[in-house]
């Protein structure tokens, strides 16, 4: 199968997507973002140019999606609703954004000719495990509408595959790092923040265990699939974390990277969700292995807050899903 040559990001001008569009672009690449760009909508004015257009509309309007899918070979899927607490504001919002609009997308992707398709589903879609690694053969346990609606893409995703249509599921772990559409509701960038912003960590219970993913090694495992031949992803679905550690012990690290006496503050939590996600199909089958780490996520977050590029980090809604969407209102 050819090279891919123009890809279509949705939900481009998010976290994630923030930190990859600038990636593809440096690699040749022609990208469409399909996004409502509702944090950030100048986001990519330094890299505007012929081989960068930009689609500002609603993911459920069909006709968006069809123009922005137009004379795309690939899509890389990020857009939704993040994560439950994002979710819970509107679930009505949520359940049209995640899972209401994702089979029409498939669709018209297969109708414009498209011939990948790789989807960011999450590893919330195990639930709680008691298995010592939580691999992706182990049965899917969703606990929110969130995660239950990324289990239900997952599955029509797969019906959906075709010749010369290739579906890859990945399941990220929580990302970590500074990216240009910075989040500052994420467990390591959280508590980096409050160590440097407020002088002070509060850990919530501490003993669960987080896995994480750096920002880069999110993007660059996107290149590497669409460097790779397809059949390498087709059909399967592939864990996207790297480092498990305790709530405690990433605070304990954030500590240790920034080199301060910073307290950390240990207080009850009602949440308990524990899971150490196991990332070894992802290297074996894919040959992709991270290469950053919690500690490096934190010193980039440092160096960005030092440089001036997160201005009112405890205040700004920008950082802040929720907060944002708060302010925001979405039919």
């Amino acid at each position: 199968m050819a090279r891919p040559q123009h890809i279509l990001v949705t939900g481009g001008a998010g976290y994630v997507g923030s930190a990859l569009v600038p990636k593809l672009l440096a690699a040749g690449y022609k990208v469409t973002v399909l996004d409502l760009y509702l944090y950030l909508p100048d986001l990519f004015q330094s890299l505007r140019g012929p081989n960068l257009i930009e689609v500002k509309g609603d993911l459920r309007d069909s006709k968006v999606v069809a123009r922005a899918v137009a004379g795309c070979d690939t899509v890389i899927h990020l857009a939704c609703i993040s994560n439950d607490p994002s979710y819970d504001l509107d679930p009505d919002l949520g359940r049209s954004i995640n899972h209401g609009a994702f089979l029409p997308l498939v669709k018209a992707a297969k109708q414009a000719g498209v011939g990948r398709f790789i989807y960011a589903s999450s590893s919330s879609v195990y639930g709680i495990k008691d298995e010592a690694e939580v691999t992706e053969d182990l049965l899917r346990e969703p606990l929110t509408d969130y995660s239950r609606y990324k289990a239900l893409c997952e599955d029509e995703l797969l019906a959906e595959r075709a010749p010369g249509f290739h579906v890859g599921i990945i399941r990220p772990a929580t990302v970590c790092g500074y990216a240009p559409r910075l989040r500052l509701d994420l467990t390591v960038n959280i508590l980096t923040n409050h160590a440097l912003n407020k002088g002070k960590i509060t850990v919530f219970g501490g003993g669960q265990k987080r896995p994480n993913i750096h920002v880069d090694d999110m993007v660059d495992l996107y290149l590497h699939m669409l460097a790779v031949e397809p059949e390498r992803w087709d059909g399967k679905t592939f864990n996207a974390g790297w480092e498990n550690f305790t709530v405690l012990e990433i605070a304990h690290m954030v500590r240790d990277a920034l080199g301060k006496p910073i307290d950390i503050e240990v207080v009850p939590t009602n949440d308990n969700r524990s899971y150490h996600v196991s990332s070894e199909k992802m290297k074996t089958e894919l040959g992709f292995i991270p290469r950053h780490t919690i500690s490096d996520a934190v010193r980039d977050l440092a160096a960005a807050f030092a440089a001036g590029r997160v201005p009112d980090p405890m205040d700004n809604p920008v950082y802040f899903n929720i907060k944002l969407m708060q302010q925001t209102k979405l039919a």
